[in-house]
């Protein structure tokens, strides 16, 4: 895929090429739009190339706590919208004949605790309300379909599924650029100036750009482009890993029924089985950058916990990714001036929520009518003492691992 950049001024400059941001300038290029996509890295070297692969439709929030947070009006809206979202991603790689590996089976929230199971069945009362193809596991049709050891029971959506991350950051990019997006990477904006209706873009290779608007789609990457912004966000580590090849007799006792799977350990872990066969395993990691293998140990503990059969089966595979979270669990929609837009916070649905989002963008950046979009417009908020909250989040970090170890 060739680096373009579009000649003169555009209508839309997307600063970020993750999911929100190839989508949204996929859909605004194909509305007739002037787009430009910068990014600061390579292609998929942020979280939507580094993340679990699991396209999970709704929030962290149920919709009745939607309602409450936002108010009926504005809560269902957001309900509505955040149903769909994994339809985004899958009509999509189905409807362009994408090369993109995935499957939709479905998605299992596994219950560690009969506290756990209880939230499960609130979950499971709100969405199947609502329609939603989703149904509650006991015990035994959890360890069914898993294999894994240590759940009380879980809550299925079937309108979940996984895909293969990286190949669909991929072919987004290439999707915009197809419909005419300009794509430049390995260059990043280093400052942002309204000037007489337009907005100035000054790079690091000291290039500007104009732009009618922008679109800031940098979420847990986020620095100091946009005061405010980073430190209206909490970053965390997840880390993964990824086992060898699983031969024929283990792969019909690790996920059997092919589902991807998240625990509802505060401290949680995710898993999925890869295409080729592998098991592939996320969670949180230390605050700051990893300095040798033990530090996935963790996962490899957790594996065994769940898997003890895989007990020296070799992890061929380490990596890790930033991930946004916000202190209400919602994702945030930010207008500061006219015509600069960013959305960040996605809580571990960022593959169907940002995507989802796309169309949603490229409609606001051509209309200006705020109508078209699915939650309302927030000042950025940044966190009182931010700059203590790594020291905080690491301090309950701990606390939490030791509560999930000996809570039954």
């Amino acid at each position: 895929m060739s680096q373009a950049l579009i000649d003169g001024q555009v209508d839309l400059l997307v600063i970020g090429a993750g999911y929100q941001g190839l989508s949204a300038a996929y859909h605004a290029a194909r509305q007739g739009l002037k787009v430009q996509v910068i990014e600061a890295r390579g292609l998929g070297e942020g979280a939507s190339g580094l993340n679990g692969g699991q396209v999970i439709p709704g929030l962290k929030h149920n919709p009745e706590t939607l309602c409450q947070i936002l108010g009926d009006e504005a809560g269902q809206r957001l309900a509505d919208f955040s149903a769909g979202t994994a339809d985004a991603v899958f009509d999509l790689i189905r409807s362009e004949g994408l090369p993109v590996e995935y499957q939709r089976d479905g998605w299992i929230q596994a219950a560690h605790t009969r506290t756990a199971m209880q939230a499960a069945v609130q979950r499971h009362r709100e969405w199947r309300q609502r329609g939603a193809d989703v149904m509650l596991l006991n015990e035994a049709e959890i360890s069914l379909l898993t294999g894994a050891s240590g759940y009380c029971g879980g809550w299925l959506d079937r309108r979940a599924g996984m895909v293969n991350p990286l190949a669909l950051v991929v072919e987004l990019a290439r999707l915009a650029t197809r419909c005419g997006a300009g794509l430049l990477l390995d260059e990043a904006v280093t400052r942002l100036q309204s000037r007489d209706a337009l907005w100035a873009a000054s790079t690091d290779r000291g290039r500007t750009l104009l732009a009618k608007k922008v679109l800031v789609a940098t979420n847990a990457y986020s620095d100091g482009l946009i005061p405010g912004l980073a430190r209206s966000l909490v970053w965390l580590h997840s880390f993964q890993i990824a086992t060898a090849p699983l031969p024929a007799e283990l792969l019909d006792q690790v996920l059997p029924g092919g589902q991807p799977v998240s625990d509802s350990r505060r401290i949680l872990v995710y898993y999925r089985r890869s295409p080729d066969g592998r098991l592939v395993m996320g969670g949180r990691g230390p605050m700051r950058e990893p300095q040798s293998a033990a530090d996935w140990l963790h996962l490899e503990h957790a594996m065994l916990r769940l898997f003890p059969k895989l007990q020296g089966t070799p992890i061929t595979h380490r990596w890790f990714g930033r991930v946004a979270m916000t202190p209400d669990y919602l994702p945030h929609l930010h207008e500061p001036e006219p015509g600069l837009l960013m959305v960040a916070g996605c809580q571990g649905r960022g593959i169907g929520l940002m995507t989802a989002l796309g169309p949603c963008l490229a409609a606001y950046a051509a209309t200006g009518d705020a109508a078209v979009l699915p939650f309302p417009l927030t000042p950025i908020s940044p966190i009182p003492f931010h700059r203590f909250r790594r020291i905080g989040v690491a301090a309950h970090v701990a606390w939490y691992r030791m509560l999930d170890r000996f809570e039954r």
